[in-house]
């Protein structure tokens, strides 16, 4: 079991010079690489000013101090590619001052309040470049030689940072792990926002993103390293943690494992580069699931226009009668469809298929008191015929036949996934129980008992005909 990460022990042995200021420009931290670099002792310049520590006058001293005051007081990253630094040398070399030339970066470490706290600089003692230029030329040719190398450097630096720049900003999710413990090098954008945000950078993949350890990435990654091979995954699902303290959250990637090799033939890490391709996954689900709905409601609805078809022949006396029968069940039923339709087949309002049936019967003669209530496409289709089959009844034999009026009442049970619904006629006629069973009281009681597994009874008194059904919600109907 490894202890907590050393980083003051990583920070020294960064191979990179490196060193950290305050607001006041005092030193707090620096590297090993770093003293090596300005041949001075931590002792010498612990709390002291940069400025005080490499005395310097003029447009160099200006050029510093501006680069660092402008990442102390914007919070914005500030490159200096070259400047002319004269720093002292120590007494045992003689003593005196050097002109060097150094490439510098200034990082500004914000606190909890997003004010910069600290300067971290990062440099570079680019002078060997005009040490070789004295020594192999004289001055001109030298001095030609030493720009065009210092302009190359310079360029370089400069496509450095345009490629750094491309890599971040590219919208495909990239990058680069090394070691065998697959340690986060860099991270650009697009994998950051993949993974919440989360800063990954000096930390191998086991800890920063510790739900994918038990899900096969670091085998693969071990894989990789270990053969030289690439792997190239397709749509290959993934569980990660995109908030911090939220349930894992499903993905699907399209990616390539690129070991990185050297030189020397080995593998020293492994470059990841994909593309997130959860959405087109999800759509291509849906569709799928689409055209499957799409082909059962197919056979559905012609199951049903058979079915009307059959009965309504069966009770006809005439051809005149079975016409108009049945292109007033047809009707009902494209009327049905029609809602489903507006709404995508995603379920229609209980009172939207109620107006819609008993609409043309005059609004004033119809009470209805229950709340908004969304029906399964399913549901929607079975309620509105059996809501045609009552009005029809009404409207020949009940209270829509005389000045009566329709109360319809509903409610939710069950946890909201049963509807209860009555059906009441009154300022009709008396109901009587009919001598026969006809084609709607078959059409109703099927729709409710069979096609969505409900409850059904009717009573039959002088006040006029009571229906009372009830039906869940919730269930798949197949």
């Amino acid at each position: 079991m490894t202890g907590p990460i050393d980083f003051g022990a990583i920070f020294d042995r960064i191979p990179s010079p490196y060193m950290l200021l305050d607001r006041d420009f005092r030193y707090v931290a620096a590297n090993a690489a770093y003293l090596r670099t300005v041949q001075r002792g931590w002792g010498e310049l612990e709390h002291r000013n940069i400025f005080d520590a490499f005395p310097s006058e003029g447009e160099t001293r200006a050029q510093l101090e501006t680069s660092l005051a402008h990442a102390r007081d914007r919070g914005e990253v500030t490159e200096l590619p070259l400047i002319h630094y004269a720093i002292e040398r120590p007494a045992h070399l003689g003593g005196g001052f050097e002109d060097r030339i150094w490439s510098a970066t200034h990082t500004p470490i914000p606190d909890e309040a997003g004010v910069t706290r600290y300067i971290l600089q990062h440099t570079q003692d680019v002078t060997a470049i005009q040490r070789l230029k004295d020594a192999a030329f004289g001055s001109r040719s030298a001095t030609m030689l030493g720009d065009e190398v210092l302009r190359r450097a310079q360029t370089v630096q400069t496509q450095s940072r345009q490629l750094r720049s491309l890599f971040m900003q590219a919208p495909s999710f990239m990058a680069v792990l090394r070691g065998p413990d697959h340690v986060f090098d860099l991270a650009n954008n697009a994998y950051t926002q993949l993974i919440g945000h989360r800063e990954v950078t000096g930390l191998p993949v086991r800890t920063a993103l510790p739900e994918i350890v038990d899900q096969g990435f670091i085998n693969l990654l071990d894989r990789v390293l270990a053969t030289r091979e690439a792997f190239v995954g397709r749509r290959v699902k993934i569980a990660l943690q995109r908030n911090a303290g939220a349930a894992l959250e499903e993905r699907y990637l399209d990616f390539v494992y690129q070991p990185i090799i050297e030189a020397d033939g080995t593998a020293s890490g492994v470059f990841v580069e994909g593309v997130d391709m959860t959405d087109q996954v999800q759509a291509d689900n849906r569709q799928r699931l689409l055209l499957d709905e799409l082909n059962h409601r197919v056979k559905n609805t012609l199951a049903t226009v058979q079915a009307i078809a059959q009965q309504t022949l069966r009770g006809a006396t005439t051809p005149e009668t079975f016409a108009a029968a049945f292109e007033a069940r047809l009707l009902a039923l494209s009327q049905t469809h029609n809602a489903l339709t507006d709404s995508q087949w995603a379920g229609a309002g209980l009172r939207q298929i109620l107006i819609q049936e008993l609409g043309p019967y005059g609004s004033e003669r119809i009470v209805m008191d229950g709340p908004d209530v969304h029906l399964p496409a399913r549901v929607a289709l079975s309620l509105g015929m059996v809501f045609h089959e009552l009005a029809t009844n009404a409207a020949k034999y009940g209270a829509l036949s005389m000045g009566g009026r329709l109360l319809l009442d509903w409610n939710l049970t069950g946890g909201g996934e049963v509807l209860s619904f009555e059906w009441r006629e009154t300022g009709g006629p008396p109901a009587k129980h009919p001598e026969r069973r006809g084609f709607g009281s078959r059409l109703i009681e099927r729709s409710i008992t069979g096609e969505l597994q409900g409850e059904i009874e009717a009573d039959y008194g002088e006040t006029g005909l009571v229906t009372r059904f009830s039906v869940p919600l919730a269930r798949d109907f197949g």
